[in-house]
């Protein structure tokens, strides 16, 4: 079995002098003709609790977004496609489907407040199988080539990092890029490629900000981190029997019954592995969705499967490696829609008294998908995985970076964050 993150690039934690950078909000200018810029929150019905990470799609289309931490969204709805309706989907909650309003500012933005409602009870226990949990792991895999794209496809994905120094963000750094993958008949990345295409960044000047850390990460998550399509990183046949599995009680995913099975290690090996959970279409047998994290049962294992450089006399102790990966259904094909990846670690030098804690996350939503693509990405237009995001940003500065591109939407902190930021360049 090949070591879990062999495939991964790099987060740099370096906080170097910022560059000139445009406001994060840039996608609520003026909307191009013909078309419709529709932003709204969404909230569970019944507690009226903000929902993160929920699916906002255009129906018929590959258009999308999800949520951000705060619930809201902004979707640009392409001209030639006004009467089309949106499409809610998350966890545990029943879909929603609404029809963008006519435009009430002259500019082609609508602002709407919606509501999902909640499964309203359990739901029963679907055995197939005698309930084994492994063996549904097992049967989903054989039908990963029947459930997911048969053909090459090439994706747009918005990606963003942001590194925090306790609550205070201290980087942000952004991109569209292309994703390139191949036919999931054979489950093999060697080659599917990522191409940066527009980029920006906007770093702290504190000299109390720099730390020359490098932790797992980057743009290539959507190769590596497909656990659909990459045998290496967790579903792979050979190494089932590392994992101890359990059935837990079913759950509605965009509203059809999903199995949810959980793992945890039931081995020591010389690198760390993984416990979560994976949802399980009861029918079509394919992954809808992975919540995981590493296993930090030992400690020093977990510190190796994700540094990666760090000064001499740093002292690096990771408190949390989280994973989400989701897909979404397209017809009768299920494809990659959203990954993020988190990591919690402290640092302290040697001789001082306390710790600083830190958080570097990584987030990519699909925004776009063409199937049958006329190119190709060219090894040497490729973003190489050893590559640090940030360190290459500078490359792909855009003035015009949103144009006609759906992203995730900051949030209020993050939108503060660039304030302070850019006040302090």
């Amino acid at each position: 079995m090949k070591r879990i993150f062999a495939l991964m690039s790099w987060v740099g934690i370096s906080v170097l002098w910022a560059t000139a950078c445009l406001p994060l909000r840039a996608q609520t200018s003026q909307a191009a003709d013909g078309e419709q810029v529709v932003s709204g929150v969404v909230r569970d019905r019944d507690t009226r609790k903000k929902l993160e990470n929920v699916t906002v799609a255009l129906v018929g289309t590959t258009v999308g977004t999800v949520t951000n931490a705060e619930g809201e969204f902004t979707l640009k709805i392409p001209a030639g496609w006004s009467d089309a309706r949106v499409e809610l989907s998350h966890l545990g909650y029943l879909n929603t489907r609404f029809a963008p309003a006519e435009e009430k500012d002259g500019r082609g933005h609508r602002s709407v407040n919606l509501v999902m409602v909640p499964v309203a009870s359990q739901l029963d226990e679907v055995v197939i199988y005698g309930g084994e949990a492994r063996r549904i792991v097992e049967q989903a895999l054989r039908k990963v080539p029947a459930n997911y794209p048969l053909t090459d496809n090439l994706m747009t994905a918005f990606y963003r990092e942001t590194i925090q120094k306790r609550h205070r963000y201290i980087g942000i750094s952004e991109a569209m890029m292309d994703v390139y993958k191949t036919s999931y008949v054979r489950r093999d990345i060697g080659n599917d490629k990522v191409q940066l295409t527009r980029g920006r960044r906007l770093l702290s000047q504190r000299q109390s900000d720099t730390l020359a850390v490098k932790v797992v990460g980057g743009p290539s998550l959507s190769l590596s981190f497909d656990v659909a399509k990459n045998p290496d990183i967790l579903l792979d046949e050979a190494s089932l029997d590392l994992y101890a599995f359990r059935l837990e009680p079913s759950v509605l995913l965009d509203d059809r019954l999903h199995y949810v099975v959980s793992f945890c290690p039931r081995v020591r090996l010389d690198y760390a592995l993984f416990e979560g959970k994976l949802f399980i279409d009861c029918q079509r047998l394919c992954f809808s969705r992975a919540e995981f994290a590493l296993d930090f049962s030992d400690r020093a294992l977990a510190v190796a499967a994700i540094l990666r450089k760090k000064p001499a006399g740093l002292r690096f102790r990771p408190q949390e490696v989280r994973f989400l990966i989701t897909y979404r259904q397209q017809g009768d094909v299920t494809c990659l829609h959203y990954l993020c990846n988190e990591i919690r670690f402290k640092c302290d030098w040697k001789r001082r008294l306390f710790a600083s804690s830190y958080t570097a996350r990584s987030e990519m939503v699909v925004v776009e998908r063409e199937e049958h693509p006329d190119r190709i990405i060219a090894r040497r237009d490729a973003f190489h995985p050893q590559q640090v995001f940030y360190d290459v940003v500078e490359d792909y500065w855009d003035e015009g970076y949103w144009k006609d591109y759906n992203i995730i939407e900051p949030t209020e902190s993050l939108e503060h964050a660039v304030k302070k930021l850019r006040k302090n360049r």
